[in-house]
């Protein structure tokens, strides 16, 4: 996910970039921004401490968001694989479908804006914090966020607007006055979408953007010799800027349409390339996977040096995984929504792929990846967490355990930090445009100056790193989650309603009949 969190984990670039007016200008934003930082922090990330381990209550709501959806729906995250590879593959699709882009430049298109560093360092601190056992949890919540994925994509294209040019809006902007005025209390949905537009704007400028950004010149500057290298000349960062946000802008000018085409090229290719790196660790060393995976099980409910125990090992899990697949957010019906559809709950099938892709698949590797290679800085470092230390750059640690197979993969695996952060960009860049059309309109020269705008904050980004804009705008993605949720509780009858119908028609072979195949990707 493209969490600010991660700036805490110690992998964001400070004001080393920046010097005299530049560290002036950073202070003082962030004195700014302190305050409310801080306030809504608290509120967002209200925790309690169960069992030695403190656990964030926004954790639990989107994990019991995906409990529930799971019994309500049958368990149709297991039920529905068949049926989402189908769609996929676009068997039930006709071009003619109204939508912007495929099921398969959908999926990765949303995918874009979860895989990223979350699956990188927040797995590596996740094994060290909650010790090997966590992966089973983060497995768990990975499984039930699914659900989640389902329920709120489907209502993403439900409630969607086509416009007479053909684009699309949908996702909690259009549901949730649906949903309140279903309660009669429309001026409820009103305000609670106005605050949903809010929350996701700031945070698509600073956590998706900004951070990103500077994501993006930290990695580079560190391959090139860091301080001492090219790029760690006076003026480097704001030229890499200046690049970045002319690729940024290259892709978001398209729409869309135009950030389906990139993703869909991006997002496999580089899932390809870190997946099968993290194979070469494991299969180098297939004779220890057996007693990793025994670690994994064994320490789910036995942990070693674990604060809180079982309950530690599961929170730090869960928190894992919901930060990193967004599942329950409300930003990813948002991209869904702009599927080539006529049949709503097809795309909620594609939707409950993500998190799978995401947290089963990508996070799992990565754990693996750390606890077959445990490399000696892993192992220091949850030593030092178990005597009551701070938490490790979780970067360094995956790297780490790459370099102890593949020498050269600390250059490959910066590398693949850049296309995730790129993608992140782009993907960020849509749900900021549609935040920023709910309150300023549609027009042409509105969506320009957004874009405009986007790339602005693409370069203040990769110069300066607001530390206080990045807490609040963390908080800000979370608040989402509160209001999105409530949203999908209201509606979840509907989706019921849409998915039986949906399966009656495949049964019967209707749904054989309506469409055809076209290509996906």
């Amino acid at each position: 996910m493209p969490s600010a969190t991660l700036h805490a984990l110690g992998a964001s670039a400070t004001a080393e970039t920046g010097t005299g007016v530049l560290a002036s200008i950073e202070s003082s934003v962030d004195s700014v921004f302190s305050d409310v930082a801080a306030g809504l922090s608290s509120v967002v990330f209200y925790s309690v401490t169960i069992g030695g381990a403190t656990f964030p209550l926004i954790v639990g709501w989107l994990v019991l968001a995906g409990l529930i959806f799971t019994v309500y729906f049958g368990f149709i995250q297991v039920r529905g694989l068949k049926v989402a590879v189908e769609t996929i593959r676009g068997r039930f699709s006709k071009e003619s479908d109204p939508g912007e882009v495929t099921h398969f430049q959908a999926l990765t298109s949303a995918v874009s804006g979860t895989v990223g560093l979350g699956n990188i360092a927040g797995v590596a601190v996740a094994v060290t914090v909650g010790g090997p056992g966590a992966t089973f949890w983060m497995i768990i919540a990975g499984l039930l966020g699914m659900c989640t994925k389902f329920v709120e994509c489907t209502l993403g294209v439900k409630y969607r607007e086509v416009h007479e040019d053909g684009s699309v809006t949908g996702g909690p902007f259009r549901y949730l006055k649906v949903a309140f005025a279903k309660l009669k209390v429309t001026w409820v949905g009103t305000i609670l979408t106005g605050i949903f537009a809010v929350a996701i704007f700031f945070f698509g400028v600073a956590g998706g953007n900004m951070f990103q950004a500077n994501q993006t010149f930290a990695q580079f500057r560190n391959i090139t010799g860091g301080e001492d290298g090219f790029l760690g000349s006076t003026g480097a960062a704001f030229v890499f800027g200046i690049v970045l946000a002319a690729l940024v802008g290259a892709v978001i000018l398209g729409g869309i349409t135009s950030i389906g085409r990139v993703t869909s090229k991006l997002v496999p290719a580089m899932a390809i390339v870190y997946v099968l790196a993290c194979l070469i660790v494991i299969l180098g060393n297939v004779g220890q996977v057996p007693e990793a995976v025994g670690a994994i099980l064994s320490n789910a409910f036995n942990p070693e040096g674990v604060a809180g125990g079982v309950l530690g090992a599961l929170i730090v899990g869960f928190q894992r995984a919901a930060f990193s697949n967004e599942a329950g957010i409300g930003s990813a019906p948002i991209a869904h929504s702009a599927v080539k559809t006529h049949r709503p709950v097809s795309e909620g099938f594609v939707a409950l792929l993500e998190p799978f892709v995401d947290t089963v698949v990508i996070c799992t590797m990565t754990a693996l990846t750390i606890i077959i290679a445990s490399p000696a800085s892993w192992l220091d470092a949850r030593e030092t967490v178990a005597a009551g230390g701070a938490s490790p750059d979780g970067v360094v640690l995956t790297s780490d355990a790459f370099e102890s197979v593949i020498s050269w993969f600390p250059i490959v695996l910066a590398i693949a930090v850049a296309l995730f952060a790129f993608s992140t960009l782009i993907t960020w860049s849509y749900y900021s445009e549609k935040a920023w059309a709910h309150f300023f309109g549609r027009s042409r020269g509105s969506l320009l100056t957004f874009k405009v705008v986007y790339c602005l904050f693409t370069v203040i980004g990769t110069v300066m790193t607001f530390s206080s804009v990045l807490t609040l705008a963390d908080a800000m993605l979370f608040l989402c989650a509160l209001v999105n949720i409530i949203g999908l509780y209201i509606l979840a009858p509907v989706v019921k309603d849409e998915l039986r119908s949906y399966l009656a028609d495949r049964r019967s072979g209707k749904l054989a009949r309506e469409g055809q195949d076209v290509p996906t990707a």
